[in-house]
């Protein structure tokens, strides 16, 4: 029979999967076998700078505290997987698509995004969208080109006005 410290133990794990799981807009898994440590730093120092993070669980834990939670992605938990959880619904899937264009052994395998799972098409599809600001920043591009066109009509109407 199992020791009861370890039984307890690994209930304390899947709760704070349970709690990464419940408390992010995205969770990502990926393989991360092959990669050096100074690879492995590199890679949550970078997912840190944009509010994300990752950690490396057993994946019978992992399975545990997706069930609880009712979402199936069981079929993705073989072999070595990491699990990162981010607040913000695509700023991990940015980083980690990035680090895996120079680091092969990086796959990611299955995402959830604001409680939708998305396959490896859907997460490179997202992987594409610009960054929040950069969607900011064109929005204000738009509509400061809006607002110029206008100006520039009214100053060739008050001209036109003054010539008549």
């Amino acid at each position: 029979m199992a020791n009861s410290k370890i039984i307890e133990q690994k209930a304390n794990v899947v709760n704070e999967i349970e709690n990464h799981i419940k408390d992010a807009n995205s969770i990502i898994l990926f393989d991360y076998r092959g990669i050096s440590d100074n690879d492995a730093k590199e890679l949550r120092r970078k997912l840190r700078e944009v509010g994300a993070d990752y950690k490396v669980y057993k994946n019978t834990l992992m399975a545990r505290a997706f069930k609880e939670l009712d979402i199936d992605v069981q079929e993705f938990l073989n072999g070595p997987s990491a699990l990162s959880y981010s607040e913000d619904q695509v700023a991990a899937v940015k980083v980690i698509s990035e680090f895996a264009k120079t680091h092969e052994q990086v796959i990611l395998k299955v995402g959830i995004i604001d409680g939708q799972i998305a396959d490896k098409k859907l997460l490179a599809d997202y992987a594409t969208i610009p960054s929040r600001e950069g969607l900011l920043t064109m929005l204000a591009g738009g509509m400061i080109g809006i607002a110029r066109d206008l100006s520039i009509c009214l100053d060739l109407y008050s001209k036109q006005k003054e010539e008549n």
